[in-house]
């Protein structure tokens, strides 16, 4: 599996590599308010915006992603009470059992 991933790795380098040679051509990136241009290989601007995009949409998928969390942490918390609940209780039955002030029903 990891040799997979490493070749994976490996073709995607390689063809980030051969659009970075292919792209070397000077842009000139301005902000509309702003009076400056700035000359920026076009592979940069390319990878850039990519990369931009990338982190915005695991941004939002973060976010979007918030309310599952939550419900899970609650999930967990409830869980563990449970559990602690159930621990208390086991270890007060078997005392409870030799006093012979419970009952237990019997599976039939």
């Amino acid at each position: 599996m990891r040799a997979v991933y490493w070749l994976m790795v490996l073709a995607v380098a390689a063809v980030l590599g051969l659009f970075a040679a292919s792209n070397r051509e000077a842009v000139s990136l301005g902000l509309w308010p702003l009076p400056f241009l700035v000359g920026v290989p076009l592979y940069l601007v390319t990878l850039g915006a990519a990369i931009v995009g990338f982190l915005t949409g695991t941004f939002v998928a973060w976010i979007a992603g918030a309310h599952r969390r939550r419900e899970l942490r609650r999930c967990r918390r409830r869980s563990e009470a449970l559990a602690r609940e159930l621990a208390a209780t086991q270890s007060r039955l078997p005392s409870a059992a030799q006093a012979g002030s419970v009952a237990l029903p019997v599976a039939r």
